[in-house]
Parts: structure tokens; sequence; C-alpha cells
């Protein structure tokens, strides 16, 4: 339901500056929410054509209140049809991944408003758009995501939530605990420490290119999961690797072709607001994004987003 009051009508530019004002933020939320740059920027798109659509009068009393609304409840329409898709994808669903940390760190109002939980049931934004965390999300159902991102990240008050995913306030805090345990229960051990992060991805790295299994071994925990998202498109894993052998093996043979085929390049980029890899093999034409999830200076998750369709918002020719 839209809320009016009086003297805050944005006609004209006035309209364009409020949108733009909040653009950030909305694609963040939407992002987040679908875990695909392009739905995202679908989702803020149809925003704006709903927010010019919207009457001069009576003026909307908080556009970036009936914004945070109209973009997410585009995003938990969405979302049910594209659960519906990713149901029959071919080989394990991975996010889009995000470059140089694009779409972590915004400003989204005062932290905690309309919350009663404590410090420990919030998640900031930089974990929110982290690969792994992203991951678990999928499991979620639509509302629970929904009321999951929009509560615990974007500090949304339960009762605006309410009105996107057509439910009661009580009902939707409902939805934030359940997804809240199942994040706890479900979301890897990570290290916080960007340093220590760094610092093993490089040794990973180095111990790849450098064709040094023992080293390769020692960086890798011994329980390491390594899923690739083809989409079919792309020869990849098909399943998850498990196992800290068998990822040794596999991301080796994988190098080392590239390596054979000449001219493989690989650059460090921020993935998802922590350190991760690029790698392109001009000589395939294939590309691919690593995120790491790192625990007491080893890897436990390698997630490797090869499916070109995935990897389209992404310029290679620059590494």
């Amino acid at each position: 339901m839209r809320e009016t009051t009086e003297g805050t009508g944005a006609p004209g530019g006035d309209r364009l500056a409020q949108f733009e004002e909040e653009r950030g933020r909305l694609w963040a939320i939407a992002y987040r929410i679908m875990g695909t740059v392009s739905d995202a920027d679908d989702a803020v798109q149809e925003a704006w054509l709903r927010w010019q659509a919207v009457p001069a009068e009576p003026p909307v009393a908080s556009p970036r209140g009936y914004l945070t609304t109209v973009v997410s409840r585009i995003c938990y329409d969405l979302l049910g049809s594209a659960r519906a898709r990713r149901e029959t994808y071919v080989g394990p669903w991975l996010p889009e991944p995000l470059l140089d940390g694009a779409g972590a760190p915004l400003t989204v109002g005062v932290a905690g408003a309309g919350r009663t939980e404590g410090p420990e049931d919030r998640v900031t934004l930089d974990e929110s758009v982290g690969m792994a965390l992203l991951t678990v999300l999928e499991r979620l159902t639509p509302a629970e995501r929904t009321a999951f991102i929009l509560h615990d990240v974007f500090a949304v008050p339960f009762p605006e939530i309410a009105r996107t995913v057509g439910r009661t306030p009580d009902s939707v805090r409902q939805l934030a605990s359940r997804a809240r345990k199942r994040v706890r229960a479900e979301a890897p051990r990570r290290t916080v420490d960007r340093a220590e992060h760094r610092r093993t991805v490089e040794a990973f790295l180095s111990a790849v290119m450098g064709g040094d299994l023992d080293a390769l071994l020692t960086v890798l925990d011994p329980e390491v999961v390594w899923r690739s998202d083809g989409g079919g498109k792309v020869s990849t894993a098909r399943r998850p690797v498990l196992g800290r052998d068998k990822v040794a093996r596999y991301v080796r043979g994988v190098v080392t072709r590239g390596v054979e085929r000449g001219g493989l390049r690989v650059a460090r980029a921020d993935v998802n607001g922590a350190a991760g890899l690029l790698f392109a093999d001009p000589a395939s034409g294939q590309a691919a994004v690593l995120a790491f999830t790192v625990h007491d200076g080893r890897i436990t998750e390698v997630d490797a987003v090869v499916n070109p369709d995935k990897l389209g918002h992404l310029d290679f020719d620059r590494l």
C-alpha cells in the first residue's frame, strides 16, 4: 500500500534524482535476492519504470521505503520462476560473480532499524555478498530468502517486508528466523581476516602455477569442496569434487591442460568482496572466476564459475 504525505512530490527531474540516489542500494538488494547480475539489472530497470508511473499527487512519503518494497516485490516474483529453472540446471548452480567487491560496500541507512534481535543476528553487507553465503541462500524458499536479506542485511522492518511477500509481520519474523537458523547451520566456517584470506589464495595460486603438489595439498583443507558451474555450456565437473586429494588432482589437470594449449592468463581480483582469481584460456575461448572460502589458513571451498552466460558482464580482455 502506498504511503503519502504533503509537500514531498517528485515531478520530473526530482523523481529521477530520488531514484538515482537509491539505485545502488536497490541493485544491492536485487543482486542478493536473485544471485544474478542480469536479474538485478532487470529488477532495477522495472522499478524505475514503475516509479515513473506513480502519480505525482498524492506524493510518496518515503521514496526509499516505496522503492525498496517495489524492487523487493519484483525480485520475489521473479525468484519463483528462477528457482524452477535452476532445478533443471546442468550441474551446480552458482551466483554470477562480482569483481572488485562491486555491490558490497553500500550505505543502507541506520543499522538495526526496526530490529529486535541482537548484533549476532545481523549480517554485514560484505558477508551477504560472499559467494559461500549466496550459495546457502539458494536452499531457502523465496519468502525466507527475501525476508532474511531485507531484514538481517538491510534493516527493513517486518511490516514493510510483510507487504512484499504477502504475509503478516509475525509470519515474516518467523521466516527470517528460520532462514537465519539455516544460514548458521549450513554456512561454511570462514576466516574473517582479509589478509589471511588473501595470503591463502596467493599460496594456492603459487602452488598450482608452480606445479607444487605438496604445497597445494598443504593449502587445501582435508574436506575441501570444489564446485564448478558450467551450465552444460563448458566441459567441467557436474558434481562437486570432494576432498583434498581429488581437488588437487582436478585443479592440476585443468591448469595443466590450459598451460599446454599456451597463453593461459591468470589475474588476482576481489570476487564478491574477497580475494579470488580469474583465469582466461584464449586457446579454448574459456574463462573462469574462482571464489574461495578460507578457514584457519586453509581453503575449505572453491566456487568456480565457468558458464560463459554468467561471465558476459566481465571484461577478460584486460587480463
